[in-house]
Parts: C-alpha cells; sequence; structure tokens
C-alpha cells in the first residue's frame, strides 16, 4: 500500500485539487493520478477529493492507493522451471508454452523473469534478471540466463555477432516444396500496430529454413535464426504462404473444420536447439529440448492423418 500524507503547498492557491495534485507529486501520471481520485483513494482535508474544486494552500492531502502494477512486477515468485544446465555464469531453461519472459501490460506477475529472481536471488543485481533473449509466450523451448553482468555482457555480444546458433521445429500449413531462406525486413505493421511485418523501412532479418517432413496439409521444418527479430519466424513463414499452425495473430483467418490443425491453440513453434561459447570457459556448448506434450501429439495426428 502506497501511502502519503502532505500539504498544499501556497503556490497552487487558485488551482484545480487535480491540478495541484499533479504538481505535488510528478512521479505519478495525471492519469493515475485522476484515477485515484475516482475511485476515493485520496482525501482533502479528511473528506473524499473533488478533482475539480479549487484549493487555496494549506489543505491536508492523504492518498491511500496501491502501487503501479510495473512498479512491484519484479518480484520473486516460486514459479517451477525446467533446468537443464546451470552454473556460476549461466542457466539454460525449457521455457513452456503459456510463461511470458518478461513483465508487461496485462502480464505484470506469473513471468520467467519472476521465476528467476526466486530461483536465484541474486540475478536481481543484473539488468532485466541475467535475460538476454526471448521467447513469445506461446513458443516453447530453450533460453539461456546470464547469472552475473559479465556473462551477460558476453552472450549479447555473441548474440549481436550472430554466433549464438538458435534452431527451431515449426509446423507451418501446406506444403512447403522445399528448402530455404527468406531474407526480408521486420518492422510495426503500418496500420495494425499489435502486428509485426515484412517492411522496407524494417530491421534485417535472416530466416533458413528446412523441410523434415510433409504432410497432407502441413509440414514440419527446421527453422534457424540469423537475426532476432520480434516474431521473426511467424512473419517469415507468413510471407512465403506458410502461417504456422494454430498462429493466432499470422495464421490464415478462414474457419476450417474441426480437426488437430485447426483446434491447436498456439503457434506451432518450439525452440529446440540452442548452442553458444561459454562466456567464462570459451568452450563450445549446445543442448536440445524434444518438443512438449502438445506439439508431439499434433505431429502424430498429422502422421497418421491421410495423405
Amino acid at each position: 500500500m502506497l501511502t502519503s500524507v502532505l500539504t498544499l503547498p501556497a503556490d497552487c492557491a487558485g488551482l484545480r485539487f487535480d491540478q495541484a495534485l499533479a504538481r505535488l507529486l510528478p512521479e505519478h501520471s495525471r492519469s493515475r493520478l485522476a484515477a485515484w481520485v475516482k475511485a476515493g483513494k485520496v482525501t482533502l482535508d479528511d473528506a473524499p477529493a473533488d478533482a475539480k474544486r479549487k484549493v487555496w494552500g494549506g489543505e491536508r492531502v492523504r492518498l491511500d492507493a496501491d502501487p503501479a502494477p510495473e512498479e512491484t512486477a519484479q518480484q520473486p515468485e516460486a514459479i517451477p522451471l525446467s533446468i537443464l544446465h546451470e552454473d556460476a555464469q549461466i542457466l539454460v531453461i525449457d521455457k513452456p508454452a503459456g510463461l511470458v519472459v518478461h513483465p508487461g501490460s496485462g502480464n505484470w506477475r506469473g513471468t520467467l523473469l519472476n521465476a528467476l529472481l526466486h530461483h536465484a536471488p541474486q540475478l536481481a543485481g543484473v539488468p532485466r534478471a541475467g535475460i538476454v533473449h526471448r521467447l513469445d509466450k506461446d513458443t516453447s523451448g530453450l533460453l539461456v540466463v546470464a547469472k552475473t553482468l559479465p556473462a551477460q555482457t558476453d552472450l549479447v555480444r555473441q548474440l549481436q555477432a550472430h554466433t549464438v546458433r538458435r534452431h527451431y521445429l515449426a509446423l507451418a500449413h501446406g506444403r512447403v516444396a522445399r528448402d530455404g531462406v527468406v531474407d526480408a525486413p521486420i518492422g510495426r505493421h503500418p496500420s495494425q500496430r499489435t502486428r509485426m511485418a515484412v517492411v522496407g523501412a524494417g530491421r534485417a532479418a535472416r530466416t533458413h529454413y528446412r523441410v523434415l517432413e510433409r504432410f497432407a496439409r502441413a509440414t514440419l521444418i527446421e527453422c534457424a535464426l540469423e537475426t532476432g527479430r520480434t516474431h521473426q519466424i511467424r512473419v517469415h513463414m507468413t510471407e512465403i504462404g506458410h502461417p504456422l499452425i494454430g498462429d493466432p495473430v499470422y495464421g490464415p483467418r478462414r474457419k476450417t473444420p474441426a480437426d488437430a490443425v485447426a483446434d491447436f491453440p498456439r503457434q506451432a513453434l518450439h525452440a529446440w536447439r540452442l548452442a553458444l561459447t561459454h562466456p567464462a570457459s570459451g568452450g563450445e556448448m549446445a543442448w536440445e529440448a524434444p518438443p512438449p506434450e502438445d506439439f508431439a501429439r499434433l505431429l502424430a495426428a498429422l502422421r497418421a492423418s491421410p495423405p
């Protein structure tokens, strides 16, 4: 609970109360202050506050409000982690689908960052709790986390140099004809701001894909990233006409008969292999994680369907 008891200074005389409150508490946004006043979290001389009331200085203001969610987001939480490797420098985690990596709008708690702070409290002293790259909420698979600032700096440099090898398994709509590379810049969609898209002014993005297995209506592919743009694989596969099965943002809009493909609840994407140079030893290290149960069931259903 955030509690403040203050006295309006004389130079607020003649202002509306909401204007005086904004001057008195500049660390909070006007919209947040207005919401607190409306909710009765602010009193003026021990009476409910009226935002439009004129003040004269000397009035007593009391604020009793919960802090904004973003102000308490970076707290440890006992969330189970699937750890494939841990030493003094790094952690390698197999992230389940549904787990948000970093707190943000609508997901201020229950994230990988909160779990990391509980598992290794010293990560509170490392920016972003050591997180150096992300997976979308509904993408499963491997992530590396730095446990020290020098390790984080080294891993960030490896990512910038494109020497961290990240390989994904994906199930794409349709029959992908051959292996290939998508080299197309990605940026914010010009009219739909929650989506990414291939745009001329976007950041360089390059995805290699390799056909592993074809089915009647889908293809199992392996994707390797040279860059790490937001939604990169999802956008690039959509760009070549093969959006990922289950993708709620970039997948096909048309309705199809209910079956394992149509009902898959998330993008069918799994980060299955990760390779890098250890920040301290300089040795080459690699990990693999098999697809989770839902992905495996979908793959089995595709294999069992008529050709």
